[in-house]
């Protein structure tokens, strides 16, 4: 089972689908349009690999916040494999929030830290990624535009 937290380091003791419904509820109870945005990035230190999956939610012109997962594995991987399962880890956190979001009608993006610009190494991956996350139904983005994974992810991937 996902250990969840808020940005300040609040653990979130609900399961993570019970938290995200109330989290919809409350803010567009408050009147704000909702866009949720998810994403996964990865750090390799030394023997160990983080990944840190972040649930953000966008309040339409007042700002956001967000639910963060950390894991980390010693399991060794190429680059393209890492973009992979960074990608996996946001599909699987979509797939089962999706019914959420369709049910109170907030648009949501899967964001993956996959660079558009083949001179770099994560474009490897891209065009599975890309495959992987559309057939799936969701919305997609990559870098520049991936701010959820390759912005908020990255800075609480520890």
């Amino acid at each position: 089972m996902f250990k969840w937290r808020r940005f300040n380091g609040d653990p979130i003791h609900l399961p993570i689908k019970d938290e995200v419904r109330e989290a919809i509820i409350r803010e567009t109870g408050r009147g704000f349009r909702l866009k949720v945005c998810i994403g996964t990035d990865s750090q390799v230190k030394g023997v160990e690999t983080e990944f840190a999956t972040v649930i953000v939610f966008l309040r339409e012109g007042h700002g956001g916040f967000m639910f963060i997962h950390n894991e980390k594995t010693r399991d060794v991987y190429s680059i393209k494999e890492r973009m992979l399962i960074e990608v996996a880890k946001s599909i699987e956190i979509a797939y089962e929030l999706c019914d959420l979001f369709t049910e109170y009608d907030v648009d949501m993006e899967v964001h993956a830290d996959i660079n558009t610009n083949p001179q770099f190494k994560s474009n490897l991956a891209l065009r599975e990624a890309m495959g992987y996350i559309l057939g799936m139904g969701f919305a997609f983005k990559a870098k520049p535009e991936a701010f959820a994974s390759s912005s908020c992810a990255n800075k609480v991937v520890n």
